[in-house]
């Protein structure tokens, strides 16, 4: 077991990798919402080209593994000029890929709106974007807020995956102290509680909303 000497040295160096965590996790949830926004609006259009290229997008990136992703984009796009840091290349490959999913929560949402309330805005004279930001998007959010959450928890759980290029996040942290003291037990038992401890809220809120807008 950690001594209380043990726990003032190594605890900040894993609050320290908690705190890169969320601000992966913060950033990446920025990039795979905008874009899964964009995918999933370009999905459901009229243009086949547009709905055509957006599923292929997702097809393709669903099924690339992300940890594929995240060295594709730390080491190979260097070779084509592009060089990134560890941090960046964790924050843009997560957010791409989990764009993919979250285009599929909102297709999912917009989908679900009742098709009454769009003919109805079409009989009241309303453009088709009027009636895509007006009438879709705020009923396809409340719909999609439940599987949206859901998704945040198993991003912010992902982020570990960025220690694979070594983004010094939590489990960076935590392998990093492992591999010196040797007390694995100890120190993963230590991260998970950490990973929890930032997870929780998180499925709180996600539960709320389940119940909230569940049965609608």
């Amino acid at each position: 077991m950690f001594s209380s000497k043990d726990l003032a040295e190594y605890l900040p160096l894993l609050a320290r990798g908690a705190l890169i965590t969320l601000e992966v996790f913060a950033l990446a949830l920025v990039v795979a919402t905008l874009l899964g926004l964009a995918w999933a609006l370009m999905r459901v259009s009229d243009v086949r080209a547009l709905a055509g290229f957006s599923k292929a997008l997702i097809n393709t990136i669903r099924g690339i593994p992300i940890l594929v992703q995240l060295f594709y984009i730390y080491f190979v796009f260097p070779e084509i000029g592009i060089q990134l840091s560890a941090f960046e290349a964790g924050v843009i490959g997560l957010g791409f890929a989990y764009s993919c999913y979250m285009a599929e929560v909102f297709r999912s949402g917009i989908e679900g709106v009742d098709p009454g309330q769009v003919e109805a805005a079409q009989s009241l004279g309303m453009s088709r974007a009027k009636i895509l930001w007006r009438v879709v998007l705020p009923q396809a959010f409340k719909i999609a807020l439940p599987p949206y959450g859901n998704t945040c928890v198993m991003l912010l759980k992902d982020t570990s995956q960025a220690s694979i290029i070594t983004v010094a996040e939590l489990s960076f942290q935590g392998k990093l102290i492992a591999s010196s003291t040797f007390k694995n037990t100890e120190v993963f038992t230590l991260v998970a509680l950490m990973y929890l401890a930032m997870c929780f809220p998180l499925i709180l809120v996600v539960g709320r909303l389940e119940k909230r807008f569940g049965r609608r």
